[in-house]
């Protein structure tokens, strides 16, 4: 086997001389299919067909190893909010690493890079956070918030109050917490989940249960499903409610605007935690450092991972309220909880280079000011495409739905039926044209770079609608339409 394919022996530092790079993706397949399995995959599919390999990454695009250069609407994973190829967050990460690469933080013992971080994200973030604790992934900030907040009722002398309510279509994360709290069906059917102690409310997707009603008036209605819940369950055993500002996997679910002042009312009414899950909407995504504040909410928890180092280095962690950790210090006890990683001087070195980046180069005021509504702007033109019944779009992410037959409103469009697999066909056409947007069953979505310019949103948006007008002409050469 040649030992070289899996790199080039020499740094490459642009894009044409990456593509003069020779992979042999074949064998590199091979190995992938043998050796890797991959997260959320069919894996015997995937062998049949072969991974996509990408080998390098610039500003908002990506190529492969055949020297195919991909717009990357999808910000990798929710995550590289300042784009690919950042030398002062590399610079950043290998100074640390020559310095103090890894110590852990039980034992009573911290390390610098984890303290600046903790003090810089409390400068950012709402007035009543002053306190971090880290994890590895946004799924272990959420395994962290079950076990925080059981423990700071468990201090204050509420036994019983564990119960944390989310919603269907959530997404928390993968692990077995985190895949509780969510409310995915896929997700449950496979390891006898959710856990005991989880319980899930209605989303709020306004075409999926608004019909009838105004945006507002579905929004109240969406968030009287809590209290409806809470009152079932019994407000002595209701310890919090969790959700994404925005939902992102479920498919950019946007809540109307009457949702979440709701949901903080019925939040306060019964003195329950309100934890705001910001993994994909923190640091940028939705024009605010933190999606809460876009929408007026004042939440005791903020799960924070994938923007805070732009994907470069695995990190997450909770932002602890004051209310939770007033609790949790003065009532004194150890908290057994915690993880190898927390706190990891290198991937804490790199989120706060990407924090200075972020902040030097006003990238939160510019997605809120000037590139979010022009990127709304455009986005949501593609409504009048044949294929759209509706486009979307709230900072930096942004969704359409595909339908076979449009209606007077969206509600009396008509769906494709599930086994076209509309999405599927839609995205096969995105990634074979040079376009990474993700499929969610009939919802097509984005979350670009945040870096993005208004030439490149126009480049990003006449790529979408070219591979509309493909997926348009193959579904009706396949009889779908």
């Amino acid at each position: 086997m040649n030992t070289n394919i899996l790199a080039p022996t020499a740094i490459v530092t642009s894009a044409a001389a990456q593509q003069q790079v020779k992979y042999n993706t074949k064998e590199i397949q091979e190995m992938d299919s043998a050796h890797y399995l991959h997260p959320f995959t069919d894996f015997k599919d995937l062998a049949s067909r072969g991974a996509r390999v990408m080998v390098k990454g610039e500003g908002i695009y990506l190529w492969d190893s055949e020297g195919k250069r991909v717009l990357d609407g999808m910000s990798g994973l929710w995550c590289v909010n300042v784009g690919y190829g950042r030398k002062r967050i590399s610079d950043a990460v290998y100074a640390q690493m020559q310095q103090l690469p890894f110590y852990n933080s039980f034992f009573n013992t911290t390390n610098i890079p984890a303290v600046e971080l903790a003090k810089t994200l409390v400068e950012i973030a709402p007035a009543q956070f002053n306190h971090v604790f880290f994890t590895g992934s946004g799924s272990e900030g959420n395994d962290t918030n079950i076990r925080m907040v059981r423990r700071y009722w468990d201090l204050l002398g509420y036994k019983d109050r564990h119960v944390i309510i989310s919603r269907h279509n959530a997404y928390h994360g993968s692990t077995m917490a985190g895949a509780s709290l969510g409310g995915m069906s896929g997700m449950h059917e496979q390891g006898g989940l959710p856990i005991p102690g989880i319980e899930h409310i209605g989303q709020p997707y306004y075409l999926e249960g608004g019909k009838g009603m105004t945006p507002e008036e579905f929004g109240l209605k969406a968030a009287s499903w809590l209290e409806d819940k809470i009152l079932e369950v019994g407000p002595d055993k209701v310890a919090a409610f969790i959700g994404e500002p925005v939902q992102g996997a479920g498919g950019v679910i946007i809540p109307p605007s009457t949702y979440w002042p709701e949901i903080q009312r019925i939040c306060d009414k019964y003195g329950i935690l309100l934890i705001a899950d910001e993994v994909i909407c923190g640091f940028g995504r939705l024009g605010y450092w933190f999606g809460s504040e876009r929408f007026g909410i004042r939440p005791d928890l903020m799960t924070f991972a994938k923007g805070v180092t732009s994907g470069y280095i695995p990190l997450g962690g909770v932002m602890v309220g004051d209310r939770v950790a007033k609790v949790l210090i003065e009532k004194g006890g150890d908290f057994n909880h915690g993880f190898t990683y927390s706190g990891h001087p290198v991937a804490c070195a790199a989120a706060l280079e990407n924090i200075r980046i972020i902040r030097e180069e006003k990238l939160v005021d510019q997605v809120r000011e000037e590139t979010g509504p022009y990127l709304k702007q455009q986005f949501e033109a593609l409504a009048d495409h044949p294929l759209v019944g509706m486009a979307e779009a709230c900072g930096f992410v942004a969704g359409l739905v595909l339908v076979k037959e449009k209606g007077a409103t969206i509600f009396d469009a008509v769906s494709f039926p599930e086994d076209v697999g509309v999405g599927m066909v839609c995205r096969g056409h995105m990634f074979n044209n040079g376009m990474i947007m993700r499929a969610v069953g009939d919802r097509m979505i984005i979350a670009p770079p945040l870096v993005m310019t208004r030439a490149q949103i126009d480049e990003m948006v006449a790529l979408i609608r070219f591979c509309l007008d493909q997926t348009l002409a193959d579904l009706k050469q396949r009889g779908c339409l």
